[in-house]
């Protein structure tokens, strides 16, 4: 006001005239209140700091399997093929057993239709060949029996030969020096002879008597010295004979045993042989029974690979995937592996599946809405490609918490929180700003990681 009046008006005004404006300005009080509030809120701010808050190691994955053999499978033929015939849809379900794929022969060894009973036949004529084979070599060793028997029987005799020409030169020797001791005698009485004759006491008859008797002493021997030598010649032929005996014999049993050790080496070759047909045999009857290709197990048709009719399929190729059925769920997550010594197996999960909505507040899980509960099983001993360490999560559901959804299938997404020891708010928060990993209380059992 310029206060140029000396009447004053701003009393009356105020007084008889109040402006609504006025009155809806705030009046000192409600700064009181506002200042109550804020100090309420700081308590409230500083309570909360001191608060439990449980820390814990997030991570991504995927909904698996906790059994290898209930995870999605290829299904692989054994044998080259064309395919002749699809027996399955995809998605179809199928149990195990079941025929999913016809396919025909590729390979012209195996075109023949009647290629069994042609390896029947040539088995058995190897089994008839084997069989003539084991009667040759009995046959063999009944004579190699019977020319060893032969042998002792021919060289007992030329013993018995040797032995007797032996004995008849011994004898005839004796005989020789009777016949000379005779002849010797003979000589000697004819000189007495011839003296008695010059002293006129024989007569020239008496000495011729005596000549001619000499002369047949003389011819005794040399008819013994020829019987000796013949008797000599005897014994060494008898010997001569014996040697040859040995060696015919053993020339006879040497042979024998040749043709025996060829009959047997022919035995064991022809044995091979009939090995490998009734090998080739059952190789044939196994591939035919592999011209369906058969579900492993029980499960779906997830995916084809191959398509249409006459396409061809190599050895070993993957036909299509199977998922089985009813698979023991589990969750893998991926963390860092910074956290990985933090963890061990029998420490409690909180998930959150995908499709499943889920307020998740990871320091207080009690209060959680919408997740599941699971258990540390198994921690990887190396990590994966992306550098992470692979957790397997299975179920186990508290008391007052909820089942797994029976929808869950292998392959979503999963979120998931490894819960950790309990710390205060204000911990938390500072470990978070300074970027410092979670701390435990003690170190992790040793024992429970195996």
């Amino acid at each position: 006001m310029l206060n140029l009046s000396n009447q004053r008006v701003d009393e009356e005004l105020f007084t008889h005239y109040p402006l609504k404006t006025l009155r809806l300005l705030p009046q000192p009080g409600s700064g009181r209140r506002l200042g109550r509030w804020m100090l309420g809120l700081l308590l409230i701010g500083l309570a909360v700091m001191f608060l439990p808050w449980q820390q814990n190691i997030n991570g991504e994955g995927g909904v698996t399997a906790l059994s290898p053999q209930d995870r999605p499978q290829t299904i692989q033929n054994a044998i080259a093929g064309r395919i002749e015939r699809w027996a399955v849809e995809e998605g179809q379900f199928v149990k195990k057993g079941d025929t999913l794929l016809v396919i025909s022969e590729i390979k012209d060894d195996y075109f023949d239709p009647n290629l069994p009973q042609r390896l029947g036949e040539q088995l058995g004529a190897k089994q008839g060949s084997r069989t003539a084979t084991d009667t040759k070599i009995s046959a063999l060793d009944a004579q190699t029996t019977a020319l060893q028997t032969g042998l002792q029987v021919k060289l007992a005799a030329a013993r018995n030969k040797v032995r007797q020409s032996a004995f008849k030169v011994v004898s005839d020797s004796a005989d020789l020096i009777a016949v000379r001791k005779n002849y010797q005698i003979a000589l000697d009485r004819l000189d007495r002879y011839e003296q008695g004759h010059k002293d006129g006491l024989f007569s020239l008859t008496d000495l011729e008597s005596r000549r001619l008797k000499v002369q047949e002493d003389y011819a005794k021997v040399i008819a013994q010295e020829a019987k000796l030598n013949v008797a000599r010649q005897e014994l060494l032929n008898a010997q001569l004979d014996l040697n040859t005996i040995r060696a015919d014999y053993l020339e006879k049993l040497a042979k024998t045993l040749s043709d025996r050790s060829s009959a047997v080496s022919y035995r064991a070759e022809a044995t091979g042989e009939i090995a490998k047909l009734q090998n080739k045999i059952s190789s044939v009857d196994i591939r035919r029974g592999l011209y369906i290709v058969r579900a492993p197990q029980t499960g779906y048709v997830v995916r084809s690979f191959k398509a249409g009719i006459g396409e061809m399929i190599k050895e070993g190729e993957s036909i299509a995937t199977l998922q089985p059925d009813n698979p023991a769920i589990a969750v893998e997550l991926y963390i860092r592996a910074m956290d990985v010594p933090l963890i061990q197996p029998g420490r409690m999960v909180r998930l959150q599946f995908d499709g499943w909505p889920a307020i998740q507040f990871s320091g207080w899980p009690t209060v959680a809405v919408g997740t599941f509960g699971g258990e540390v099983a198994v921690i990887d001993a190396v990590s994966s490609v992306n550098g992470k360490y692979r957790l397997l999560i299975k179920p186990n559901v508290q008391p007052g918490d909820q089942f797994w959804p029976p929808q869950l299938r292998v392959g979503s997404g999963v979120y998931g929180w490894v819960m950790l020891d309990n710390v205060p708010v204000w911990y938390e928060l500072w470990r978070q700003l300074n970027g410092f990993p979670p701390s435990l209380q003690q170190e992790p059992n040793e024992e429970k990681k195996k």
